[in-house]
Order: structure tokens, then sequence, then C-alpha cells
């Protein structure tokens, strides 16, 4: 695959870099639109996505270093430095906790700013796929057979999982989960577009997207390499499960079913 795009002098340009700021730009549009829709001021929606990335990042890192929490031990600074190893459930608490934080500060009521932001999450999750897939940071899945199975030959090298030993040598081809997740991605995206201008309680638009993110994050787990945490189920499933069942609960005793939507 292609980790780095290309170098400017002593500057290089990487791919994974690039497409997650590209997923930052794309998430902060979609913020933009719905902010300006509900009167709010869109200009805060470059906050709201520098504190979600942030705050997802940390999130992210420090679940990782948890789960991880033996090699973290035995050599700290690989894992503070370098730039592969994060665990994405953890970049959702993290970032909600910082978005939180904003939305408090400027006034915007909690449920709504989730509402304003759910469809902006699944569209940059799936263009921040497209960066793991093409600089090919090990995030794919199992191998395979299939016609499009992916062989990752210029792999991301920095981090080896302990158990799967990720990643594969060159010319295996595995699954690219990361274009199963940029399609998984879309289909959220394309469903909870339309639906937000519906005029459905605040809060639904958010609970919609735990529940689709849940079932499709628990899907492409069958493909990925991550191991078994209980239960033949990984650590990622039993996560989307959380959020699938958490969902399900809110969205049934939500206290308001229609509201008129804004103008």
């Amino acid at each position: 695959m292609y980790p780095i795009l290309f170098r400017l002098g002593p500057f290089t340009v990487y791919s994974f870099g690039t497409l997650m700021a590209l997923a930052a730009l794309v998430g902060g549009w979609v913020v933009w639109l719905e902010l300006k829709r509900y009167h709010y001021n869109p200009e805060i929606s470059s906050t709201m996505v520098f504190a979600a990335a942030v705050g997802g990042l940390l999130g992210a890192r420090v679940l990782f270093i948890v789960e991880e929490w033996s090699s973290f031990v035995r050599s700290p600074w690989d894992f503070i430095f370098s730039g592969a190893g994060f665990t994405w459930y953890g970049g959702v608490v993290g970032g909600a906790l910082a978005v939180t934080w904003l939305v408090r500060r400027e006034g915007i009521p909690w449920l709504k700013a989730w509402d304003i932001s759910a469809p902006a999450l699944a569209l940059a999750y799936g263009t921040g796929r497209i960066g793991c897939h093409v600089s090919g940071d090990g995030d794919w899945g199992i191998e395979t057979n299939v016609s499009w199975g992916v062989a990752y030959t210029n792999a991301i090298i920095g981090w080896v999982h302990p158990i799967t030993g990720i990643p594969y040598p060159p010319g295996v081809r595995v699954h690219p989960t990361p274009i199963y997740e940029l399609i998984q991605s879309l289909v959220v995206f394309g469903i909870l577009w339309p639906l937000r201008k519906k005029g459905y309680a605040d809060g639904t638009i958010f609970w919609l997207y735990l529940i689709l993110s849940g079932v499709a994050r628990f899907t492409v787990e069958f493909w990925r390499v991550n191991p078994a945490l209980a239960l033949g189920m990984t650590e990622a499933q039993w996560f989307s499960l959380i959020l699938l069942v958490v969902g399900c609960c809110l969205l049934y005793y939500q206290p308001g079913k229609r509201v008129r939507a804004p103008t």
C-alpha cells in the first residue's frame, strides 16, 4: 500500500494522517450544515471537530494501553511515541467527553448536539477507514480467497499484535475490512441523513446511530483478526452489543416521539 504519499524536503506527508484530516473536514462540514439548520452558530463546528479529535485520540490511546498493559509496562516509550495502536471505542468515549464539555459551554442542548453530530460521525468514520486501507495500518481482516481480497504488500509495521502476529507476510490476501466499514458507514449515513428532518424528538437520531454503528461493527468483526475475548466474541463485539442495547433501550423509552422539525 502507500503509507507515504510524498516527501517535500524535510517534510513527509503520510496517507493515514492525510485521510484523518480529510475525515475531520468532512465531519466538520456536516456539523456546520446542521448547526446552521438549527440556527446555532455554525462557526463552532471546527471547534467541535477539534475537541472530538483530541479527546478521541487520547481516549483511543488510553484504552489501547489498558488493553495491552503488560506490553506497555515492558516498553512504555514505544507505545507512547508510536503512531500505531488505537482502540476505537476508547476514542468514542474520549471524543464524547470533549464534545460534551464544549456544547455545555456553548449552551446547546446535549441531545440535540448529538443528533447534529451523528451523521457527521458516520461519514467521518468511513472516510478515516480509507486512510487505514491506503496506508495498510493493520486493520484488515482474515485470510481469504475471494476475488476482492487484498495483499497489503507495503503495510505499516509500527506495531505487531502479540496474539495475531499481524501484519501478514507480503502477498497474503486478506479481507479488506476497512473498505467494508466504509460501505457500512455510507449506509448508516444514508439512513440518518433523511431521517434528521422528520421531526423526531431530540436524541432519536443519535440513538439510531448507536444501534446502526453497533450492528455494523459487530458484523465486520467476523472478518477481522481480533482475538476472542469471551464467549467467542471479540472486545469490539462486546462493546457493539452494549451500544446496541443502550441505543434500543433509549429509543424505546424516548419521552417524546416527534417534535416540529426546524425550518
